[in-house]
């Protein structure tokens, strides 16, 4: 059994409900008491991500210009700054937590990730 289940199409519905969190929860959680920049590093990211799925050619994307390849290694991207920008910036508390269970939960959903059927070429 593949464990690896995350489809594009999933991935491309989670895609904006993730965006709109990473903008408003860090005011919903009161992000930024230990680094100001706990709070606007997600926001930050939440717009970008907006972007990017706008831009991703997926089932949700609006304007499909950039491939989805790029959308998972960008996702990837945004796990590891999130991971270590604890350690980086000095958070800790909430802002710590919050930063690392979004890494762990990015990187679970982009490792999950199943790669798309290559179509075979038909035999003449």
């Amino acid at each position: 059994m593949n464990p690896r289940f995350v489809t594009k199409t999933m991935h491309a519905y989670l895609d904006y409900p993730v965006a709109v969190a990473l903008m408003g929860l860090p005011f919903v959680l009161g992000l930024g008491r230990s680094n100001p920049l706990a709070l606007w590093l997600s926001v930050g990211t939440g717009v970008a991500a907006l972007l990017l799925t706008i831009l991703t050619d997926h089932k949700t994307g609006l304007i499909r210009v950039l491939p989805y390849s790029f959308h998972l290694a960008v996702d990837a991207l945004v796990g590891v700054v999130f991971a270590i920008a604890p350690f980086v910036l000095g958070f800790n508390g909430i802002d710590a937590a919050f930063y690392w269970l979004n890494a762990a939960a990015v990187l679970t959903v982009v490792s999950l990730h199943k790669p798309e059927a290559v179509p075979t070429p038909a035999i003449a």
